[in-house]
């Protein structure tokens, strides 16, 4: 593989702006080549000039401002093999910026070497004032982690032996140091960012080698619990009863030394140190990989013009900070000693496993077993499909009561199974095209799902209902079964019986986190107005939007089995009010629930545009509420009608500007790609219009309720209903990856790569120097 691409495939996405524009460079290089190959210039270095003589200084192009005013004066004396010098100068903002000066301008074809230097100057001080910022940051939330350690440590004591002494506390305070202090311009300070990480250790090397007067010599205090006094537990407002008890007192509460107390903060400091420690190695990686980029396309350099410049500008390299710098590789390791001393009993192997969580490994069987299921599916299908011809069951004297009664109860599961298949459509395209989907989600790393298990789930769930459906049928139509009548009528039932045992089954076993991650999700948009709005709640919510038929099934299992004669395959449902009530409740609640999210939102976070998609949702509810009580009229009088259009056309209109607009950041009449987006994850930019067309004409699938459009396509109306749902279905497969993509984007746009996790501990300003 090429290092274009290799350099490409392992960059951080959420900063892929902040890397060197290594196909930029590349792309100036390849013109240089291109120029020396059309005009046969000579290489510098076999080109022989008699009576050398001395260039002015004045002859030299400088960068950006720079001049020979700029040179050290150890670099007076010209070399003549000399190509560049590269330079620190105070920059506008008051940072030190490097600036390259190119020693042969004089030369045919100098000025494509002169914007290559520019270039390489302005890429590498993008990247150098880039890393210098997340160090900072990392150097800040350090001293945060060490505090927050320093009164974990002191609750363990205070939990485990309330009556011990302070003289028996361990040394965790840090050795002076100030999250004031900046490392970037100090770098030894970096050293003692993390001495709460070292300290036991130190202390036990120091007991051993000095006789216990080793923190004395370091310079270490104990710990005191007096810190305890300071600090209070940070109680996270999103749990029903957190959100109850912020209403009536503050939001963080006094210590009470329990061990579920202390639980709790081991966990919220475990996902700290993780997630702090999966941020350093992206910052390590992130500056071999600039620096690896920058080795290879200074040796392009060297190679296409016969030079020799690479030497100089990576001995910059190397002494810049960038290249020089070791606060992350020492807070790697001071994590590193502190996760296995303080979470694995010091068991190291144990503490790395945990803090380098590895990618789940692809199996084979898991792509045989998807396979499998996918070919006995298709086979099942195609037996269906033969027995319904070969048998005239279509033409049968049943047909109306099979559709009515028993289609409705096996289309739940196709409903499920083909927005599976979407989805597992979206996460192969998100992974083909780098869209960090898992980040986004706030999935544990090892644990989202790839397409491949999604595939399996897919055709596992589709084999389940087509051998019970095509069960049911050969049941039902041989004579020496007919006694099996009612045990047929139940097939349906036991299957979602299975279904619901499945999701919920506590066994680790069929990828327990993703469903308990799910069930999590559901739960909290159940319960929306007592939850923080997260971007996996609202985006479950609005896939609910789009399963509006399947909990109508839901409803009609509820009434078959508990108010209708399934002996007799007969239910008089549809002549219920009580049922036509609820038919209109289970389909507008998926909306509601989305409504009370952007309220929640709107609440908490201040924009306005909360409010207006929550009008969007509201206006959604009333077009459904109002096409449902047209469809049930037995005399559809033309006041109706005009209400279900208008409320449905407006809601459309609504909702799809949305969709395009504000969901996928779409038609900016403004953008460097017309009406599309600045930014495009997709190459062909005829995707995005096709897909907004799309979008614009599955939203119009409500007109065959308000139409009657069944009776022009010979379809029976459930079999129809079932179509334009699949359809909503589909379209909302489709949104789903816009939708994300744009997220995605804007994560980019403001680098955001990692989770904000809640720590346990909050400490007033008095405390703040004891900890």
């Amino acid at each position: 593989m090429k290092f274009g691409k290799e350099f490409e495939a392992q960059m951080v996405q959420e900063w892929q702006e902040a890397y060197v524009d290594y196909s930029n460079l590349k792309s100036i290089l390849k013109d240089i080549l291109r120029f020396k190959q059309l005009n046969n210039v000579p290489s510098p270095m076999a080109a022989t000039i008699k009576g050398k003589l001395k260039r002015n200084a004045s002859l030299y192009r400088a960068f950006s401002g720079l001049t020979s005013r700029f040179r050290p004066e150890s670099t007076l004396n010209n070399n003549e093999d000399e190509v560049i010098l590269v330079s620190a100068v105070q920059g506008r903002d008051g940072e030190g910026d490097y600036q390259t000066m190119f020693l042969r301008s004089n030369e045919e074809g100098a000025e494509h070497e002169l914007v290559f230097f520019r270039r390489l100057d302005d890429e590498f001080n993008k990247v150098i004032k880039f890393y210098k910022k997340n160090v900072a940051e990392v150097i800040v939330e350090a001293d945060e982690l060490s505090k927050q350690m320093n009164a974990l440590i002191a609750l363990r004591i205070k939990v485990d032996n309330p009556v011990i002494g302070e003289n028996d506390v361990v040394n965790l305070v840090p050795n002076g140091f100030s999250s004031n202090s900046s490392s970037i311009d100090h770098p030894t300070n970096a050293w003692s960012m993390m001495n709460v990480i070292q300290e036991e250790k130190k202390k036990e090397d120091n007991d051993g080698i000095n006789g216990g007067e080793g923190n004395k010599k370091e310079g270490f205090k104990a710990a005191p619990l007096e810190v305890l006094d300071h600090v209070k537990i940070n109680v996270e407002v999103g749990t029903p009863l957190s959100t109850l008890k912020a209403v009536i007192k503050s939001s963080k509460s006094n210590l009470s030394f329990s061990r579920k107390e202390l639980r709790t903060a081991e966990e919220k400091i475990t996902r700290a140190i993780v997630e702090f420690y999966r941020k350093l190695r992206l910052l390590k990686s992130y500056c071999f990989l600039n620096q690896l980029a920058f080795s290879k396309i200074m040796k392009k350099y060297d190679k296409i013009t016969s030079r020799n410049a690479s030497k100089a500008y990576l001995q910059m390299v190397d002494k810049s900070y960038f290249g020089s710098s070791d606060e992350v590789t020492t807070l790697m390791e001071r994590v590193e000693d502190t996760y296995a001393k303080h979470f694995a009993n010091g068991n190291r192997r144990k503490g790395m496993k945990k803090l380098r969580s590895q990618a789940k490994r692809e199996r084979h069987r898991i792509t045989f077993l998807y396979g499998l299921f996918s070919g006995c599916s298709i086979a099942l299908i195609v037996a269906i499909i033969v027995n319904l011809h070969a048998r005239a069951l279509l033409n049968s004297v049943e047909r109306d009561q099979y559709m009515v009664n028993i289609f409705p109860l096996y289309s739940l599961f196709g409903y499920v199974a083909l927005h599976m298949l979407m989805y597992a459509g979206n996460t192969y395209f998100w992974k083909r095209y780098r869209i960090n989907c898992p980040f986004i989600f706030g999935f544990k790393q090892g644990t989202e799902l790839g397409y491949r298990q999604l595939l399996l789930l897919t055709s596992g769930l589709s084999l389940l209902t087509l051998a019970a459906v095509i069960s049911h049928l050969d049941i039902e139509i041989d004579p020496r079964t007919q006694t099996f009548r009612t045990l047929t009528e139940l097939i349906p039932l036991f299957l979602l019986i299975l279904v619901v045992s499945i999701a919920f089954c506590p066994f680790n076993i069929i990828y327990r986190s993703s469903r308990f991650f799910l069930i999590r999700c559901a739960f909290r948009c159940v319960c929306a107005p007592l939850y923080k709005v997260t971007l996996p709640d609202f985006f479950l919510a609005d896939q609910l939007t789009s399963q509006v038929q399947a909990f109508r099934s839901l409803e009609f299992y509820l009434c078959y089995y508990v108010w209708g004669n399934f002996r007799e395959r007969s239910n008089k449902c549809e002549d219920s009010e009580v049922y036509r009530v609820f038919y209109i409740v289970v389909a507008i609640v998926p909306y509601w629930l989305r409504f009370i999210q952007c309220l929640r939102r709107l609440l908490e976070e201040k924009d306005a545009a909360h409010g207006v998609n929550g009008l969007k949702y509201l206006s959604t509810i009333a077009a459904v509420a109002l096409r449902t009580i047209y469809q049930f009229q037995k005399q559809k009088t033309t006041a109706w009608l005009v209400l279900a259009a208008a409320t449905s056309g407006m809601a459309t209109i609504f909702n799809t500007y949305w969709d395009i607009v504000i969901d996928w950041g779409l038609l900016r009449r403004k953008s460097s790609n017309p009406w599309l987006r600045d930014k495009l994850v997709l190459a062909h930019k005829v995707v995005y219009f096709l897909a907004m067309a799309l979008n614009c004409v599955l939203r119009l699938v409500w007109m065959q309720q308000v139409l009657g459009i069944q009776t022009v396509l010979f379809l029976h109306g459930t079999a129809l209903t079932a179509v334009v749902a699949s359809l909503e279905i589909i379209r909302r497969g489709i949104w789903n990856f816009f939708r994300l993509e744009n997220e995605h984007l804007n994560n980019v746009g403001k680098y955001r790569a990692f989770k904000s996790v809640p720590l346990p501990f909050c400490y007033d300003h008095n405390g703040d120097n004891s900890m």
